[in-house]
């Protein structure tokens, strides 16, 4: 039942970047993007555009990642899944845990970021470890 319940958080945090994918390589200059990015002016978004552009995929592969190992964990094959869901929901954690440290003032997007994948993370280990 836990590894069901992490994998599903898991599956949640994959579908999660292919949202933030979409939102900083294509709609990075919007205006309801760069409220949420707190991204002040039109001008920083255009500067900012290509790195924006680079990092929307380093999140969707970090997505995909963690969706195809939820969805090969949830039809049998525990090892693969696994393996693909703790590659992508670790880093995933982790960049949160760096963005946490690294900028005091973005610490509740911090906290956002790893909501999903890092509890998945535990339940997933703690499935393992109680097997």
């Amino acid at each position: 039942m836990l590894g069901l319940f992490g994998s599903l958080l898991v599956l949640l945090a994959g579908l999660l970047h292919g949202f933030i994918f979409v939102l900083e390589s294509f709609l990075w200059t919007k205006e309801s993007t760069m409220r949420t990015f707190s991204i002040p002016t039109r001008e920083e978004a255009e500067n900012t555009r290509e790195m924006a552009f680079n990092q929307g995929f380093y999140n969707l592969f970090l997505g995909i990642m963690a969706v195809l190992g939820a969805i090969v964990y949830l039809f049998g094959s525990h090892t693969i899944g696994l393996t693909l869901m703790f590659a992508g929901a670790i880093a995933m954690s982790l960049a949160a845990a760096v963005l946490l440290l690294s900028s005091p003032g973005k610490r509740g997007a911090a906290l956002k970021q790893m909501a999903l994948p890092l509890p998945g993370v535990i339940l997933l280990g703690l499935s393992l470890l109680l097997a």
